[in-house]
C-alpha cells in the first residue's frame, strides 16, 4: 500500500504500522519531494510503500513524526467478493460533502475515480483543501484515479509541464504495470483486471499509452481475473475524436465478438457488447449535464441528472451487481441497480482470453 501525505514542515518520510491500535511492528522510509507551480510552491510531499500485507486486513499506522496521530486501512481482498465505490469529476462543493459521506457509510474496499479530482485549474492551494477534504476516506481505503482536464493545469510560455501537481500529489501505482506514465496503468485486485487511462494525453497508435494498452490486454489471463473494467475522464475527447474511436474500436475488437462489435458501431444493443457507465457527477463545481439526446436510443437504458456516486459489488466470476445511488435528501438514495454479467462467462459471446 502506499501512503503519501504532505506536511508544512519537515518530517520523516517514515511509516509506522502494524494489525493493533498503538502497537506498530513495522516500519518503513520513502521518499520525501515538493514542486513549484509559478509563484506556489507545495509543502514536503511524503511517499512512502508499505508490505507484503495480508488481505482484507485492518492495519493502524501513523506517518513521520507526528505520534499523536493514528490512523487505519483495511486492505482489499484478495478473492471475490469485492465492492468498489465509483464515483467522477468530484469537486470541492456541498454536494461533494453529501457524496463523501454516503460512499464513507458503504462498506466498500476501494474507491475508483475516473479523473477530475479537486478542480484546481491552476489555483493550487485547491489541492490542499482537497487532501483535507478527502482525508478521512482516502487515508482508510485505497483510492485509485486517473486524470481528467481540470488536472492539466498547463499555461503556455508561463507553465510547460502539464500535470504537475497531480503527478506530484497522486502517485498510482503505474511502474508496476509496465507503464511509463503516471497517466495510464493497470492493476489486478481479487478477480478483476482494472484499466485507467489518460484521455488527455497521447494515445493515437504510435504513442507510448497505445502501445502499452497493447501489451497490457495480451497479458490478461480470464481464468484469474474474468471482470476487465476500463476507466478513463472522457470517452470521446473532443481534440481527437476520429483516433479515440479507432482506439476503442481496437479494444473492443480484442474482446468482442464481431457481431456485438458490429452492433456497437451501428449503436445496436447486443448483449455481448460491453457495459457503459457515465458517471461524472461527485459533486463538481459545473453543475449537472441534463441535456440528453431525444428519443431515448434502445442501447441507453438508464440516465439522469443528479448528484451522487455508485457502487460496484463484484458477487463472484460471472455476476456483478451496479447500485447508482443518488444524493437527495441529504440520504442516499438507490435510484438505479442492475445485474451484470461477466462476458467470459457467456460462451455465446467467445470472448478471447
Amino acid at each position: 500500500m502506499r501512503i503519501s501525505w504532505i506536511t508544512e514542515s519537515s518530517t520523516p518520510a517514515t511509516v509506522e504500522y502494524g494489525t493493533s491500535p498503538g502497537v506498530y511492528g513495522s516500519s518503513v522510509s520513502g521518499s520525501t519531494s515538493s514542486y513549484k507551480y509559478m509563484l506556489y510552491k507545495s509543502g514536503e510531499i511524503h511517499d512512502v510503500v508499505i508490505g507484503p500485507l495480508t488481505p482484507n486486513t485492518l492495519y493502524y499506522y501513523r506517518c513521520g513524526s507526528n505520534s499523536a496521530r493514528e490512523f487505519s486501512f483495511k486492505t482489499p481482498p484478495a478473492q471475490l467478493p469485492i465492492e468498489f465505490a465509483v464515483v467522477g469529476d468530484l469537486g470541492q462543493t456541498d454536494w461533494t460533502n453529501s457524496t463523501l459521506q454516503h460512499i464513507q457509510k458503504s462498506n466498500y474496499d476501494m474507491l475508483l475515480l475516473p479523473g477530475d479530482l479537486s478542480y484546481a485549474d491552476f489555483l493550487q492551494h485547491l489541492w490542499d483543501s482537497f487532501g483535507r477534504l478527502v482525508e478521512p476516506l482516502a487515508s482508510q481505503r485505497p483510492w485509485m484515479v486517473t486524470q481528467g482536464n481540470h488536472e492539466v493545469e498547463r499555461i503556455p510560455l508561463i507553465h510547460q509541464e502539464p500535470f504537475t501537481a497531480y503527478n506530484s500529489r497522486w502517485h498510482m501505482p503505474f511502474e508496476e504495470s509496465g507503464s511509463d506514465s503516471n497517466l495510464y496503468y493497470s492493476f489486478n485486485v481479487a478477480g478483476v483486471h482494472v484499466i485507467m487511462l489518460g484521455s488527455y494525453t497521447d494515445f493515437d497508435s504510435n504513442s507510448p499509452q497505445y502501445q502499452w494498452l497493447q501489451a497490457d490486454l495480451g497479458k490478461i489471463d480470464r481464468s484469474k481475473t474474468p471482470w476487465i473494467y476500463v476507466l478513463d475522464s472522457c470517452t470521446m475527447p473532443w481534440k481527437s475524436y476520429f483516433i479515440k474511436l479507432a482506439w476503442m474500436l481496437f479494444l473492443l475488437d480484442m474482446y468482442m465478438p464481431m457481431s456485438a462489435l458490429l452492433a456497437f458501431t451501428m449503436g445496436m444493443p447486443n448483449n455481448c457488447g460491453p457495459v457503459y457507465i457515465n458517471i461524472g457527477d461527485g459533486g463538481n463545481r459545473e453543475g449537472l449535464a441534463s441535456k440528453y439526446q431525444n428519443p431515448k436510443p434502445d442501447i441507453s437504458l438508464f440516465r439522469e441528472a443528479s448528484f451522487g456516486h455508485g457502487e460496484l459489488n463484484v458477487v463472484n466470476a460471472t455476476h456483478a451487481l451496479w447500485t447508482w445511488h443518488r444524493n437527495d435528501d441529504d440520504e442516499a438514495v438507490v435510484s438505479e441497480s442492475i445485474w451484470l454479467t461477466s462476458l467470459s462467462s457467456n460462451p455465446a459471446c467467445k470472448v478471447q482470453n
